[in-house]
């Protein structure tokens, strides 16, 4: 069975297909930023992106995510380890604090962001909202999102839109 983390494909032997996905992640790949929190969907913590969608990986087996692509938060910045917009617009908001759901608010903002370019504050609550801060008060989350939104997709002024 074959899956793709962070565009490298890695071969899992069929006998793990029940094996979850954060547990793969964490243990196998030392990719220790999908975090383990409540390990039945609710708090967000474990969130990755599979192909663009927030998914709760410790909700998803190994046979369950076989030939996707996945994308952990470790696979966002670039690699000369230069932040990713939306990482960078998290820590100038102040939107982290003791940084355990940081990495699935931040994947979760990224699939909304894929697909709304240009979300108001009610969209990204919408999208927000299955990932749990108890630090933030996540007005300064929202805040980061959408200045990530600015950054990553700027609006051209056309004279139609003056």
């Amino acid at each position: 069975m074959k899956i793709k983390v962070n565009s490298v494909w890695y071969e899992c032997p069929e006998d793990c297909g029940d094996r979850t996905l954060t547990e793969w992640l964490r243990e196998d790949l030392g990719l220790t930023g999908t975090k383990i929190g409540c390990g039945i969907g609710v708090c967000g913590s474990c969130t990755v992106l599979i192909d663009k969608d927030a998914k709760r990986s410790c909700l998803l087996k190994l046979k369950d995510v076989q030939g996707k692509n996945i994308t952990t938060i470790e696979g966002i910045a670039d690699v000369d380890g230069t932040l990713h917009p939306l990482q960078q617009a998290f820590v100038d908001c102040g939107a982290i604090q003791c940084g355990f759901c940081t990495p699935g608010m931040v994947l979760s903002a990224l699939a909304l962001l894929l697909k709304n370019h240009h979300p108001n504050r009610d969209d990204i609550r919408k999208a927000l909202k299955g990932n749990l801060c108890r630090c933030t008060g996540y007005q300064q989350i929202i805040d980061a999102v959408e200045r990530a939104s600015r950054i990553m997709y700027p609006r051209t002024i056309t004279n139609d839109t003056k």
